[in-house]
């Protein structure tokens, strides 16, 4: 009897010990030959290459993972301002990445810095780089108050280091987020030992690092100069055991490189903002929030910090913190990032000290019958410039592009060793359902076929000036041969409105807003090109891959 009870056991261990054989075996094949072929993959003769170690996305450098799901967006309080410019409707968001705090003063002096290293102001080439990333440090005076102190410390003396940045443009932070890409993965490659190690403090200008051109012309990085780009270890024992080009630069596939810092949108800001983590109830939210901390109340209600304020905001006139010692929020204008307690995404600062910039340009309605998920109205689609000779331009100190902004400032729109962008064309929208054209801002609301003047039948013709939904002022500035700017201002008394495709979303309340403006439905719009002492910024970073990080728990 014990004799057959061994024979069994033996028989099943057997079983089991084949059947984990062939599942290795199955594993370890589809691990190294196609499921569409059979070919075998990272064959040292040649074939298909790829990096079987390739993990999910890491977190970049100051951000904070937040799943993505539905959420109601717009207006869920009353509107004593009868704005109607947020009315609710539901939204989907993917999972993506965000700033735990706002960039700060150091973050931005990081920067300009680097520009002032590679791009010396100094010389005539670049002199205007330099000077379009500069700060608006004047936004602090004002006619009737004495704040020089803020106009001549706050960016650069270090005892603001860790406030946010302010004077900041709309277009000043979208540079500063591809600038940050590119410094990222430029310390991915280095680390990585693709690149020659502290390169990047050396470079010269027009053979800076660009994670594009990078990926779409590598032999053109740093200014066509290999030994840096294959300067690394890892590539020059790549280089000693390969004749070609293979495996000696890194490529999307590898999964190493970051996708792009950027502005978030603003259904990512207000979903991210509303933390709604702590208000899950299996498939549903229990209630709705009105800021970005639980409860009805500015002011904390735990025992250990009861009555504390929960972010810095003007509480009533004259009164931008509260009495000193006993019920002040801690801060008269804006506040060390930090100083409050985050929400249920561990971001920093949602409500109060500065309002922030999002991506989105602004229209008083969220056009939530087209699309509900991942909504964002801006979207101007561009494409590689290619040369005759069919190889990418990359922009050199001759042909960066400049942009004169309404207020007269000039802008470098992007800088030596980048790729010129140009809009898509009918070769890209030809036949096309989801889109048609380059620019996309207007579309729905503000282009010839939302307005009463489109007609259906016969030619779509451009649309006259007369003819706009949105006829906002026009002011032009003119620039001589000399440099000299003549301002011409917009003095037509038949305006009707501020809004045109140049007005972005800010989104949040600040050091100078009351609380109301510190739910997250809350919506305005300011001048893309001007900048505010109340308005700074944070950026995101999308996701790639699956949705969570974490897989699914038993709910019983």
């Amino acid at each position: 009897m014990n004799l057959k009870k061994t024979l069994v056991l033996q028989l099943c261990i057997a079983i089991a010990a084949t059947s984990f054989l062939v599942s290795c075996n199955k594993s370890r094949d589809y691990k190294d030959s196609s499921r569409a072929t059979g070919w075998k993959m990272n064959s040292k003769e040649g074939g298909f290459q790829y990096n079987p170690k390739a993990k999910e996305q890491e977190t970049g450098p100051g951000l904070v993972f937040i799943e993505g799901g539905t959420f109601t967006m717009g207006k869920v309080q009353d509107d004593p301002m009868h704005d109607w410019n947020n009315s609710p409707n539901q939204q989907h968001v993917q999972s993506f990445y965000m700033d735990e705090t706002e960039v700060t003063n150091l973050m931005y002096l990081e920067y300009l810095d680097w520009i002032k290293n590679v791009f010396p102001p100094s010389d005539e080439n670049y002199r205007r780089i330099y000077e379009g990333a500069l700060l608006d440090t004047l936004v602090w005076r004002n006619r009737l108050g004495y704040n020089e102190v803020m106009t001549n410390n706050y960016l650069r003396h270090p005892a603001y280091g860790d406030y946010p940045v302010v004077g900041v443009s709309w277009i000043q932070a979208v540079e500063f987020s591809n600038w940050r890409t590119d410094r990222v993965n430029e310390l991915i490659l280095e680390k990585e030992g693709i690149t020659t190690r502290n390169a990047r403090y050396e470079v010269e200008p027009g053979e800076t690092f660009s994670t594009e051109t990078y990926l779409n012309a590598p032999t053109l990085t740093y200014g066509g100069n290999d030994s840096i780009t294959r300067g690394g270890k890892r590539s020059q024992g790549i280089a000693k055991k390969s004749k070609d080009s293979t495996g000696l630069y890194i490529q999307r596939k590898d999964g190493l490189l970051m996708p792009s810092y950027r502005l978030p949108t603003e259904a990512e800001w207000e979903y991210a903002a509303l933390g709604l983590v702590g208000l899950r109830n299996y498939n549903v939210y229990r209630g709705r929030k009105k800021y970005p901390w639980d409860g009805q109340y500015t002011r904390s209600g735990k025992r250990r910090s009861r009555g504390d304020q929960m972010a810095n905001f003007k509480q009533g006139d004259g009164d931008y913190g509260g009495i000193a010692g006993w019920s002040d929020d801690g801060a008269d204008i804006t506040a060390e990032v930090k100083s409050y307690e985050p929400n249920d995404y561990g971001l920093y600062d949602m409500a109060g000290n500065v309002a922030e910039w999002v991506a989105d340009i602004y229209r008083p309605i969220v056009d939530d019958e087209f699309n509900d998920f991942n909504y964002y109205r801006g979207n101007v689609y561009t494409k590689n410039s290619i040369d005759k000779d069919g190889k990418v331009r990359i922009v050199t100190a001759d042909s960066i592009v400049y942009d004169t902004l309404s207020n007269g400032r000039i802008v470098a729109r992007n800088l030596p060793g980048e790729i010129l962008q140009v809009p898509v064309d009918d070769k890209e929208t030809y036949l096309r359902t989801n889109f048609s054209e380059s620019d996309n801002r207007d579309y729905r609301d503000g282009d010839k076929r939302s307005s009463r003047y489109y007609q259906s039948f016969g030619e779509d013709e451009e649309m006259d000036e007369s003819e706009r939904m949105y006829n906002s002022p026009k002011n032009k500035v003119f620039a001589d041969s000399l440099g000299n700017l003549d301002r011409q201002f917009d003095k037509s008394s038949n305006r009707t409105t501020l809004i045109n495709n140049e007005v972005r979303v800010y989104k949040g309340g600040s050091w100078k807003d009351r609380d109301y403006w510190l739910d997250p439905a809350q919506r305005r719009y300011f001048p893309e090109d001007m900048a505010t002492d109340y308005i700074g910024f944070r950026c995101a970073m999308s996701r790639v891959g699956s949705k969570s990080k974490k897989g699914k728990r038993p709910r019983n």
